[in-house]
């Protein structure tokens, strides 16, 4: 018997794609990512890695996703309350370089790596407040993780941007600011990509950015939503 055809280099990427997304979507409906999945297993785990603070820490952030109302539509007001109450939380965390925290040039923590470890980088920190926002029941179309220039540090750097509206101006969560700020009140800040759960743009400035397809092409956010559906399992 004839061995089979291999499949198309291009046909079996597209397949893997879906494979990933579709475990991804499933791990996501159990809530990939949220303070409320850490299971005993994982703060055990972690506790032998980080130390003994780790179940106190985990404990702190489940509390916080609990004290803070869930407002999936709010006004105004209650727009700023509830993102200036993520950004505050996750910027207490003690900032930490990727080489000083994890002896590797970059790497991209869970929300419970990085509360358990008690630091976290520009990536981390973005990354936390986006899984929290989504615990607290906003719509990922309104989130976006955001890949900028900082221009004042010479540097590149990642916030969270929240859109109220797809064409709003969107509010800024930066580590480097504790008050969340419209980004025109940004300019040190040059968007380069964002993504979320559901696709990548690349940013044009002064226009809506453009599709450049799904955000799984990103190599270290992919690894990172593989290690979330790892956690699940402790």
């Amino acid at each position: 018997m004839l061995p089979p055809m291999p499949m198309p280099p291009r046909r079996l990427a597209s397949l893997l794609l879906i494979a990933i997304a579709a475990g991804i979507a499933l791990a996501a409906a159990q809530g990939l990512g949220f303070s409320r999945s850490v299971t005993p297993g994982l703060v055990q785990r972690y506790a032998a890695r980080f130390g003994p603070e780790v179940p106190p820490r985990i404990g702190g952030w489940q509390a916080f996703v609990r004290s803070v109302p869930p407002e999936p539509r709010p006004d105004a007001a209650g727009e700023l309350r509830l993102l200036g109450a993520v950004n505050a939380f996750f910027n207490r965390l003690p900032f930490l370089s990727d080489q000083a925290h994890w002896g590797v040039e970059d790497y991209w923590a869970t929300p419970a790596e990085a509360v358990a470890s008690n630091g976290a980088d520009c990536e981390d920190f973005s990354i936390a407040k986006y899984f929290a926002l989504k615990e607290l029941g906003v719509p990922i179309q309104r989130l976006r993780i955001t890949y900028v220039k900082a221009v004042r540090l010479n540097q590149a750097h990642m916030v969270l941007a929240y859109y109220r509206e797809p064409n709003a101006m969107p509010l800024i969560l930066d580590n480097l600011e504790n008050s969340v700020m419209p980004a025109s009140a940004r300019p040190d800040l040059i968007p380069v990509y964002s993504f979320n759960d559901e696709d990548l743009l690349i940013e044009r400035q002064g226009r809506r950015g453009a599709s450049a397809g799904s955000s799984l092409q990103i190599r270290l956010w992919r690894a990172l939503l593989e290690k979330l559906e790892r956690e699940l399992q402790y």
